[in-house]
């Protein structure tokens, strides 16, 4: 279990991802319904969602400004812009307004993301850095299901959608409490204030290759699944606001004993083969549920979220694990980045060959063979982690 002060750092961490979790998810729920009221298609709501993700190519710039600054000032930066930028949706004049506004917004969500990770890798301890990156997920999910919650909204008026953007002012305060309470990290105060005597390690090109492929091939089904849910449920299903919330959020909430299973068994057993296996076994199941209806598409949204769940604290604390302190926030961002375009390349593709005539059965079962690589990349490439201290796997002084 965490220490006195690594719980205290993980609260303010966990609160930390709730704006961030909120942000990340706003656009992706109400594209479809701001779709509807500038009059656009699928390929454009695909085309909208994947230049949003290409914002993230702002992210590790930023994330390199960390590695000198240090984590916490960055933080807390983006933690006031992310509401307030992502709160201009609300009176876009268009559908390109709306698109360029969370182009900005959501990359300073990410920015928050990634610094959340490499401070919960940097603070924890190396028997509960995988559990801890699992609970601070489960945190996140009140920003999440606070957008999926609000989604009813959108079914009020036409341009209902509008609402979801100015709840994003109600995250402001998080930003204030971050800058009141939340401490630098002691590794990355200890590298920086050694880095005049030491020299600077270099990123591993073999680690940061695996991580970006392996990032950016789960990205291309994850983002097409959740992206086009909403879409799927409502006109496939003819599901309308009230429902694509109701099974939103009824198949999301059990992802968090995954999350917790896997947080554990990663800590406990290993990283590699849980993360494989249930990423391979998830997203069989996410795809059954795009093949379905009734029940059975219910059960299988169930059992695939669970089983991502159990996938997610096992690979992503990876990311902040395998580089060292002066680059870990570069990496990590870069690796983000990777999984964000990756799902870009998702979204086009599936948006594109939905207005084809294919079925989204069709599409997403394509789209899952890009998962199914990255089970392969995880057991032959990733080193197992779990057991072992940042300096020993990946040390703060270049020995090459």
């Amino acid at each position: 279990m965490p220490s006195t002060g690594e719980r205290r750092i993980l609260t303010l961490l966990a609160l930390a991802s709730i704006p961030f979790a909120f942000v990340n998810t706003l656009f992706t729920q109400t594209v479809s319904f701001a779709a509807d009221e500038f009059n656009r298609a699928d390929t454009d709501i695909g085309f909208g969602a994947a230049i949003v993700r290409w914002g993230v190519v702002l992210v590790p710039p930023i994330a390199v400004l960390a590695d000198r600054i240090g984590r916490r000032r960055v933080l807390v930066a983006a933690a006031w812009g992310a509401p307030v930028l992502a709160s201009l949706g609300a009176v876009a004049p268009s559908y390109e307004w709306l698109v360029a506004s969370q182009t900005v917004a959501r990359p300073l969500a990410l920015v928050m993301n990634v610094m959340i990770l490499v401070m919960l890798t940097e603070e924890m301890s190396s028997e509960t850095r995988a559990r801890s990156v699992g609970l601070v997920a489960i945190a996140s999910s009140i920003g999440s299901g606070t957008a999926v919650a609000a989604l009813p909204l959108a079914d009020l008026a036409i341009s209902g959608w509008r609402w979801l953007y100015l709840i994003s002012l109600a995250f402001v305060p998080v930003a204030l409490v971050l800058q009141r309470e939340l401490h630098e990290t002691s590794r990355f105060s200890h590298v920086h204030s050694n880095q005049v005597t030491s020299a600077t390690p270099r990123l591993s090109r073999s680690r940061l290759l695996a991580q970006i492929s392996a990032a950016s091939l789960t990205g291309v089904f994850v983002a097409a699944a959740s992206v086009y849910l909403v879409n799927y449920l409502r006109d496939v299903r003819n599901y309308d606001a009230l429902m694509v919330t109701a099974f939103t959020i009824v198949t999301a909430i059990p992802a968090g004993i995954g999350i917790i299973i896997g947080g554990r068994i990663a800590d406990e057993r290993g990283r590699r083969v849980a993360g494989a296996v249930s990423l391979v076994l998830g997203t069989a199941l996410v795809v059954v549920a795009f093949s379905t209806s009734g029940a059975a598409m219910w059960v299988s949204e169930v059992c695939g979220g669970i089983l991502l769940g159990i996938s997610y604290p096992a690979l992503s604390v990876y990311r902040g694990e395998m580089f060292p302190t002066t680059r870990r926030g570069t990496g990590a961002a870069v690796v983000t980045a990777s999984g964000l375009i990756g799902g870009s390349l998702g979204l086009i593709i599936a948006g594109q060959l939905l207005d084809a005539g294919w079925s989204y059965s069709r599409v997403m079962t394509l789209l899952a063979l890009a998962p199914l690589t990255v089970s392969v990349i995880v057991v032959t490439a990733f080193p197992e982690t779990a057991h072992r201290e940042l300096e020993e796997i990946s040390p703060d002084v270049d020995v090459a």
